[in-house]
């Protein structure tokens, strides 16, 4: 175990399961009745899948070669999933199994319209904030979607530590009004976002992302099938995407995308080329099922990235 290499991946843990429904809501739920809804649907497919953000940037940063070392809390329902990271060679040593709670998980109906009905039930991830990461020594780490009081005590405890971090809103974003954002943004050294997040983000705290980028190391804004943009040094600079070979699943794309990013700050990539990195991962994710089952080599990365970005910086 090299410290000088690890990443410490915080966030959250979860299942998300996940059924089709071979119609349409629409058409079995009436308007008139809402007040007293009761509704079944028959699920032919059904699948569940191994997620959560904390669980999903630590996979892709391994396909990376890279040093995950996720932290977050799972229940006494996890034990598939524990063994699924230390197959993959993940270090789980701070990953905190509550015997009493579930694991967070996230159920999904989806019919042929592709809307979908969901519940959540955020079980063992609501105590993440006891899940204490003083004195591991990281080069780099991520305070991703969680519950807030443990995403604000990761970062806490980092800043502390003097180990700077990213700060990945996402869906935690209905939890953090602006004197948050603030807070967290004193801690955090890169701010990332999508665009509807970075919109938020600008006006709960009352500043452009621009501006917010003066005071941090950076700001990575994702724009989806338009690439990204990033904000350092004073400078706006636009990051092409990667055109997608397949449009299949966009579930874990930030995931990925954080993840490269990750890899390219621990190898001391510029930042441009970090960000290249991250679309490619995005990219590769985008075309598979599911957050964690696309599985490109190295190698594979590798000519990606040359390919799209003609980045030859290596996958150390």
């Amino acid at each position: 175990m090299n410290p000088n290499q690890d990443v410490l991946i915080c966030g959250s843990i979860a299942f998300d399961t996940i059924a089709v429904f071979e119609g349409r809501f629409r058409d079995h739920i009436q308007p008139d009745n809402l007040k007293s809804l009761s509704v079944s649907f028959l699920v032919p497919a059904l699948r569940k899948e191994y997620g959560g953000c904390a669980g999903n940037i630590a996979y892709n940063l391994k396909l990376l070669g890279g040093h995950p070392v996720p932290v977050g809390t799972i229940g006494q329902d996890a034990d598939d999933y524990l063994r699924r990271l230390r197959d993959l060679q993940i270090d789980t040593s701070l990953v905190r199994v509550l015997p009493d709670a579930y694991t967070a998980q996230c159920y999904i109906t989806t019919d042929q319209e592709s809307s979908q009905i969901a519940s959540f039930h955020p079980g063992a991830m609501l105590r993440s904030a006891e899940n204490d990461l003083s004195g591991r020594a990281a080069r780099w780490a991520i305070v991703s979607p969680d519950s807030k009081e443990g995403m604000f005590a990761h970062a806490e405890r980092l800043h502390a530590a003097g180990i700077p971090f990213i700060f990945d809103l996402g869906q935690a974003m209905p939890l953090f009004g602006g004197d948050d954002l603030h807070r967290m943004l004193t801690m955090a050294s890169i701010l990332t976002a999508n665009d509807y997040e970075a919109s938020v983000i600008e006006d709960r705290t009352g500043q452009s992302i621009k501006d917010i980028a003066a005071g941090l190391q950076a700001a990575v804004v994702t724009l989806g099938a338009q690439g990204a943009i990033l904000y350092a040094g004073g400078e706006q600079t636009d990051i092409a995407p990667v055109p997608a070979e397949r449009v299949v699943d966009p579930t874990g794309c930030g995931d990925a995308h954080r993840a490269g990013l990750l890899y390219g700050l621990v190898n001391d990539w510029s930042l441009r080329d970090a960000c290249c990195l991250a679309n490619v991962m995005g990219g590769f994710k985008i075309a598979s099922q599911g957050p964690q089952n696309h599985c490109p080599s190295r190698d594979q990365i590798a000519a990606a990235l040359h390919r799209h970005y003609g980045v030859d910086a290596g996958l150390a």
